[in-house]
């Protein structure tokens, strides 16, 4: 099966044109540290441009104002998006919002898309996705959040952990237990849930990435639901199938969170040789430094191997569905956030005190990538799902009972038979 990364020209054309504008207009917004209502003010123009250059919410059909890129397309625009964390924001494409989009999208109902949908589109609200809570480690179905059906509503009660923007959104999409009779994860159901509703609580969790510019683009909270009402027709496609769904919005999302990544990365590349070449040190400049040489060498590998492998599974997609590429987005999940924090490292440790201090974005940029060995599963997890995947394929053969020398000397003694009976 051969690979196909290539796109037509015109997109190549929009693809440096987002690169100048990243770098250019929407990375410098980095230095204003602004408030959040502020942020998106300012930021406006630049949506508008975005949306005149035909690249606005491009995970989305156009029937939606969005473009219906395919994965590798997208995957080569969120390399470019992922140099700054402000720029999903101006491309229409931020999470959580993209992910509740393409559920709201795939299963809305025509009053879902009205209300929420549209809005999110036009980036006049945030959303969330109230899905992890704390002491269920990476098994989902342990979630203990409730929804009953009563009297025409559904009734939520629990506690959701880390939800991103919970604070700042108009609406929620709550990952409940509706049918607690059911097996596994066919126990439990999407809900939108308003986010003024009565018996919602929230509060903004201190986190490694709550200081400095990125506070601007987003916040994580803690959420409580007590009795929430919410009318039956809240519910997101079908009872049950939350975990359906979960994976639809999930999976594909995992190569805009890995191709972001490699563009962090990439960014922080350009920082370290940068710096090698500038400075000077006992007579030679960094770039001299066998030990700079290898950081250099191996950040460069290790960022183009994680290109290629998420770029396979983003093709994959396109060509055989996200059910079909389960191992390869497993695969770039936990090794592109490893690729992600070491390039990051490097680039500190050859900046020095300059490159730990806020004059510089890394020590920010270090911050926010520790994140990503956590959130959408764990590193070990995905491990796993490599693993067992891979040693599906095998079959157990027996045991052998015969010494292995054993075993070597009559395979050599029977090829030597063989031999003599050749006419050489």
């Amino acid at each position: 099966m051969s690979w196909d990364f290539s796109t037509d020209p015109e997109y190549e054309e929009k693809l440096r044109w987002a690169r100048r504008f990243v770098d250019d207009e929407i990375i410098p917004l980095e230095t204003l540290h602004l408030e959040h209502q502020g942020f998106r003010r300012l930021v406006r123009p630049l949506q508008a441009e975005v949306r005149n250059r035909g690249l606005w919410a491009a995970h989305l059909g156009p029937e939606l104002g969005g473009q219906g890129y395919g994965q590798v397309k997208l995957g080569l625009l969120n390399e470019i998006l992922g140099r700054c964390e402000l720029a999903p924001y101006v491309f229409g494409c931020q999470a959580p919002d993209a992910g509740n989009s393409q559920i709201l999208a795939l299963v809305g109902t025509p009053d879902q898309k009205e209300q929420w949908l549209r809005p999110l589109l036009a980036s006049e609200i945030l959303s969330c996705f109230a899905m992890t809570e704390q002491g269920t480690g990476s098994d989902p179905r342990q979630l203990k959040t409730t929804a009953d059906l009563v009297d025409g509503d559904w009734v939520i009660n629990g506690v959701k952990w880390f939800v991103t923007n919970a604070s700042r959104a108009a609406v929620h999409i709550v990952m409940a237990k509706t049918e607690p009779t059911s097996p596994g994860s066919h126990a439990f159901s999407m809900i939108v849930v308003p986010a003024d509703a009565d018996g919602i609580t929230t509060r903004d969790i201190p986190a490694m990435s709550s200081d400095g510019y990125p506070s601007t683009a987003f916040t994580h909270s803690e959420v409580w639901y007590r009795d929430v009402r919410v009318p039956s027709t809240s519910l997101l496609g079908e009872r049950g199938d939350g975990f359906v769904l979960a994976q639809e919005r999930l999976g594909p999302g995992r190569i805009h969170h890995c191709m972001r990544w490699i563009g962090r990365a990439g960014r922080a590349f350009d920082m370290l040789c940068e710096r090698a070449v500038s400075v000077t040190l006992h007579g030679e400049t960094l770039a001299q430094k066998q030990t700079v040489q290898n950081w250099v060498a191996d950040s460069a590998v290790e960022i183009e191997a994680a290109r290629l492998l998420t770029m396979k599974a983003a093709w994959q997609i396109d060509q055989l569905g996200a059910s079909n590429a389960r191992i390869e987005i497993a695969m770039i999940k936990f090794f592109g956030a490893r690729v992600l924090l070491d390039v990051i490292d490097r680039a500190i440790q050859t900046y020095g005190s300059l490159g730990y201090s806020g004059d510089m974005p890394l020590e920010s940029m270090y911050r926010i990538a520790r994140a990503s060995r956590i959130y959408d599963g764990p590193d070990e997890v995905h491990r796993v799902t490599v693993a067992r995947s891979i040693l599906r394929r095998f079959t157990p053969v027996a045991v052998p009972t015969e010494h292995i020398p054993s075993r070597q000397a009559a395979a050599r003694e029977r090829y030597a038979r063989q031999l003599e009976s050749l006419d050489v």
